[in-house]
């Protein structure tokens, strides 16, 4: 069953801490077994019945677009939104606009991470609550390359740690909200950081978490990349719900 809404995938950075292995692509092209990663964001979403997709290029962004074109080989619609100058994830979703005047909410996902979520039933987790943003968070054995996430009992996001470098647990962001259209209004124009810039003005203007218990990992260093293609047969039934 189709989804009505639109995912905007960020995935314009220049991911340097991944050059090491992956020299010649943008990061979320990094091979996954036999896919590139970004390939299995957009089956995962197609899956859960959202066809309608916007990718924020930047970085080499010639080879994500000749690589998925309009998205009819995969049965979603692909448009893009193509930074000329690095914007950061603020600026990247600001650039979009254009692209989003008939959403009246829409998913963003990071390109570099991949997490098992049922996407209906978050945004009718976000619906329910009412707030600007709802963000999805994991909990992790060692959260210090990540910083964390304070949720109240009532799921609303009330701070957010910085990383530490300490080995502890915790709640991180995991790389998938949804927004309301009227977050476009606290994202200035030009460049600036979703996690820096954005959602401390959130805090007190309703933001919520949802939880998420499945298979969370992200390709930004070279040992997590490994780990992805250790997992890549679960990473692909995961996406495709097999």
């Amino acid at each position: 069953m189709t989804l009505d809404t639109i995912a905007v995938l960020l995935v314009g950075g220049a991911g340097t801490r991944l050059r090491s292995v992956v020299s010649s692509l943008p990061k979320p092209m990094a091979p996954v077994g036999s896919r590139p990663f970004l390939e299995l964001l957009v089956r995962q979403l197609r899956h859960h019945g959202i066809r309608r997709v916007v990718m924020c290029t930047g970085y080499l962004a010639d080879q994500i677009e000749n690589e998925f074109g309009d998205g009819h080989n995969l049965d979603v619609k692909i448009t893009y939104s193509r930074e000329l100058l690095p914007m950061g994830t603020a600026g990247a979703v600001k650039l979009a606009q254009t692209c989003l005047r008939d959403a009246t909410d829409f998913f963003v996902m990071n390109g570099d991470s991949f997490l098992e979520v049922d996407f209906r039933q978050f945004l009718r987790f976000h619906r329910e609550h009412c707030g600007l943003a709802s963000m999805a968070v994991s909990r992790v054995p060692n959260a210090h390359r990540y910083g964390t996430v304070r949720v109240d009992p009532t799921g609303r996001v009330s701070g957010f740690a910085e990383k530490t470098g300490s080995e502890v647990a915790g709640l991180v962001n995991a790389g998938v909200y949804v927004f309301d259209r009227s977050v476009l209004e606290y994202i200035p124009e030009g460049a600036g950081s979703l996690e820096r810039d954005v959602f401390p003005q959130l805090l007190g203007r309703g933001m919520y978490a949802m939880e998420q218990h499945g298979l969370f990992i992200d390709i930004g260093t070279p040992e997590d990349y490994a780990r992805a293609q250790a997992i890549c047969d679960r990473l692909c039934d995961v996406a495709l719900d097999r």
